[in-house]
């Protein structure tokens, strides 16, 4: 069974969906006004982790994330400048021109992190009357208020009309600094009351709402889509730690406020990601986007690894060496699966290990709470003995469809594909020509010609190698 540490309850959880079976689950996903960079990518393949251990345990999932691309502010304070404006006067775009840039940036990074879809990315700026509905229900319950701004009417959820208030976060709000985060008006009731709904005529987006014209909150938007297409009642609702407050805790406010029921049943959060032991800081030079790594030569899948490699709730320094043990430890892994491939049983009779029970054991490291740097522990056990087996001359036939079957199913939990030996007839045309054009060059002893288009070869995405056994083709 899939155990879960619930920040609300702050203790470990079996994990027991609202509806048996199904699994309904919102991730906070990014805001569209600049590259994802690796701390964000952090979250989103955790909650892909999660994602793909639910399918594999035969949930029926429903997975929802969000674009944020409207309405976030800087400061995430309920004034300031919007960050999809701020990136729109810099750029000489549109708000709507740069969501779309880099809402695609964002679904290319995740294509070539083997991210798997979530069925649903619901955008904030299309769901606006959705969240003037739950607004108007938060009016007439007497959560929230309004009043004159700017020569307009702004509404602001009432804090003290929710007394569990601060309970996901530890804050409670006697004890919240003005100013913290929530910024300090004095049209507000309280300095913790948040903005549902913003009036102010220089924003560039603007929509008319029965209280008059103006545009949603941060907050209101995740809980108007949430429910939108999971229910009223998620089972899991993810994000990084930094959204623990005010968000997520005004998430649970206005959801539950509105509907009387619990919002979700279980939270859980994302530590924050150190790079080379230092806080993240684009003046410190050290904040990275999966571009940007890729230009330094490393792959995605590389930086998949590595993000993936600590528990989701300890502190993870990302480091170049880091990278680089992650390229050593995928190309062990890819080396096995090659190794299988080629491999010549020489024994014979009943294999004494079982890939489907070492298959077991990693999953059940996941089982524990997304453990990935134990289940990944038990993958190298595993990895291990029975390349000492090959070694040996003690692997059976068994043991390699076997071996086979588990590195199928530890690439389906974790997103990898192992191995690096090519089949030369799916190979592209164009490379199979360069292959057959270095064959004729070394047969004719024409041994630069031949170097050249390995070279050219190489540059393409392919290795030849030459082997006692014949010739191999390997992806770079």
């Amino acid at each position: 069974m899939i155990q879960l540490y619930n920040t609300l309850t702050r203790q470990v959880e079996p994990f027991k969906p609202v509806k048996r079976g199904r699994a309904h689950v919102y991730n906070c996903g990014p805001t569209v006004y600049s590259y994802v960079h690796i701390g964000n990518l952090r979250s989103f393949l955790f909650a892909d982790l999660l994602r793909r251990l639910l399918d594999r345990e035969g949930y029926e999932v429903t997975q929802v994330m969000n674009l944020t691309d409207v309405g976030h502010m800087l400061a995430d304070a309920d004034v300031g400048e919007d960050k999809l404006e701020y990136a729109a006067a810099k750029e000489g775009k549109t708000p709507e021109q740069v969501a779309d840039h880099y809402a695609d940036a964002f679904f290319k990074d995740i294509a070539d992190l083997d991210i798997r879809r979530a069925h649903v990315y619901p955008r904030a700026s299309r769901h606006v009357a959705e969240m003037m509905a739950l607004i108007s229900r938060l009016l007439e319950a007497g959560h929230a208020y309004k009043v004159t701004e700017n020569g307009g009417t702004s509404v602001y959820y009432d804090v003290s009309s929710f007394p569990q208030y601060g309970e996901l976060s530890g804050n409670s709000v006697e004890n919240l600094d003005p100013g913290a985060r929530i910024e300090v008006r004095d049209s507000k009731k309280h300095p913790a009351d948040f903005a549902l709904w913003i009036h102010n005529p220089k924003h560039l987006m603007q929509w008319e709402a029965p209280w008059g014209k103006g545009y949603p909150g941060w907050h209101i938007e995740c809980s108007a889509m949430a429910m939108k297409y999971l229910g009223e009642t998620l089972d899991i609702h993810t994000g990084g730690e930094d959204n623990k407050f005010p968000h997520h805790e005004c998430e649970i406010a206005q959801s539950e406020g509105a509907t009387g029921k619990p919002f979700a049943k279980y939270w859980l959060h994302v530590t924050h990601l150190l790079v080379e032991g230092e806080k993240m800081s684009k003046s410190k030079g050290n904040f990275f986007t999966l571009g940007e790594l890729r230009a330094k030569g490393y792959a995605a899948r590389e930086v998949r690894y590595l993000l993936l490699s600590a528990h989701y709730r300890q502190q993870l320094n990302f480091t170049f060496a880091g990278l680089d043990a992650a390229r050593g430890a995928l190309k062990r892994l890819d080396d096995f699966a090659d190794a299988l491939k080629h491999a010549a049983p020489t024994a014979t009779g009943r294999p004494t290990t079982y890939g489907r029970k070492a298959l077991k054991k990693v999953t059940a490291g996941l089982q524990n709470d997304l453990n990935a740097a134990e289940a990944l522990a038990q993958v190298f056990e595993y990895v291990s003995e029975m390349n000492a087996k090959m070694a040996a001359g003690k692997l059976t036939e068994r043991d390699r469809l076997s071996a086979k079957e588990f590195l199928a199913g530890v690439g389906d939990l974790f997103g990898f594909q192992f191995g690096q030996d090519v089949d030369p007839a799916t190979l592209p045309p164009s490379i199979t020509a360069l292959i057959e054009k270095r064959d004729k060059a070394r047969e004719e002893r024409c041994f630069a010609e031949a170097d050249r288009l390995r070279d050219e070869i190489k540059t393409a995405g392919y290795v030849i190698e030459d082997t006692p056994e014949g010739r191999r083709i390997k992806r770079v």
